[in-house]
């Protein structure tokens, strides 16, 4: 079998991630996870590493990490051995640690940067305990729960909060980070003006939002080829970049052109017949809804951009329409169909 691809570029934004073998615990008490950290810090300075976000879980680890030199795959290969040995040796135990290699996707920050810091410090209340589960979190997106109590989300809430394995407790300002933590460049990803510590709620108030509402939104669902996540110049500067030997040549077909916005408005007015200021503002109507939704989910376009894009619209009013239309899909049957049909004029697997 090939060996997945690695994307090695100096200064390019990772979400690394990697789990035991037959999903079996990497840590099973907090001197492991302790170790995990010290070796963590070794790494952003032996590699010249940022390391921007991580999680720690029984059987598994996250990372947000930015490599600085065009190194990865030789930072997480002695991260990954120096902890399987320690680990081996520890426990009296002999074989495999983790499960084939780690898995790293390439994130475009500007766009996908927030986003996927918050999906990593929100992995402690993916739980069936907090109603958080992937089954659960289907159902929300069907709305077929309703909103969660309001003892559950403080539950999830008290959860996040005092979790000690992540750097969400640093991002919140909850505690103080490590020096090898670089929290900065997310927080500043977040927009706005004022002091760390203002950064810091806006942050908090933007991961916990997501808490309370259920966790509809998963980055990863917008993952080119297995690679790479990010919008379509970044797509496109990417697959003329990559090298590869011919046997990894099927990931690097996986990474197709995605089309722009001006796409997919032209493919709304080819379905309705109707050019795009006839519609654009109509009170009910889904046209924009659609349109923002194809070009979050296809173009991987920011919501401000989106926003500007539709008249200038805010980007909070792009994200909650966004979402709306997500639940509405999930019910309507023939607007199911209607965006298949878009998805084939955009040349878009469904």
């Amino acid at each position: 079998m090939a060996r997945p691809l690695r994307i090695e570029r100096a200064g390019a934004w990772y979400h690394v991630t990697a789990r035991g073998t037959e999903r079996r615990a990497i840590f099973l008490d907090d001197p492991d996870r302790n170790r995990w950290l010290r070796l963590a810090a070794r790494s952003v300075e032996q590699f010249n590493l940022a390391l921007h976000a991580y999680v720690l879980m029984d059987n598994h680890y996250h990372l947000l990490v930015e490599t600085r030199e065009a190194n990865l795959s030789r930072a997480m290969q002695w991260f990954q051995t120096s902890y399987s040995m320690g680990f081996n040796h520890r426990h009296r135990r002999v074989g495999p640690l983790f499960q084939g290699r780690f898995k790293a996707v390439l994130v475009e920050p500007a766009v996908w940067g927030l986003e996927a810091s918050r999906y990593v410090h929100l992995n402690p209340v993916r739980t069936g305990r907090l109603g958080l589960d992937k089954q659960a979190r289907q159902a929300d997106r069907l709305g077929a729960r309703g909103r969660p109590d309001a003892g559950q989300v403080q539950e999830r809430l008290k959860r996040l909060r005092q979790y000690r394995w992540s750097s969400y407790r640093v991002y919140a300002g909850l505690e103080q980070g490590p020096e090898w933590l670089t929290s900065t460049a997310v927080l500043e990803l977040g927009g706005g003006s004022g002091t760390t510590r203002d950064k810091q709620r806006r942050y908090k108030h933007y991961v916990e939002e997501a808490v309370r509402e259920g966790l509809r939104e998963n980055p990863w669902e917008q993952v080119q080829g297995r690679l790479v996540l990010g919008g379509r110049e970044f797509l496109e500067t990417v697959r003329r970049t990559i090298r590869g030997p011919h046997r990894e040549q099927p990931q690097r077909r996986a990474l197709k052109n995605r089309p722009d916005w001006k796409a997919v408005v032209k493919a709304i007015e080819e379905f309705r017949g109707e050019k795009w200021e006839a519609f654009r503002d109509r009170h009910g109507d889904w046209g924009r809804e659609a349109a923002w939704y194809l070009g979050r989910r296809t173009c991987g376009l920011r919501l401000g951009e989106l926003g500007a894009a539709a008249g200038g619209a805010d980007y909070a009013a792009v994200s909650e329409a966004v979402k709306r239309f997500e639940r509405r899909l999930e019910r309507d049957r023939d607007l199911r169909r209607t965006m298949a049909t878009l998805n084939q004029m955009l040349n878009v697997e469904t």
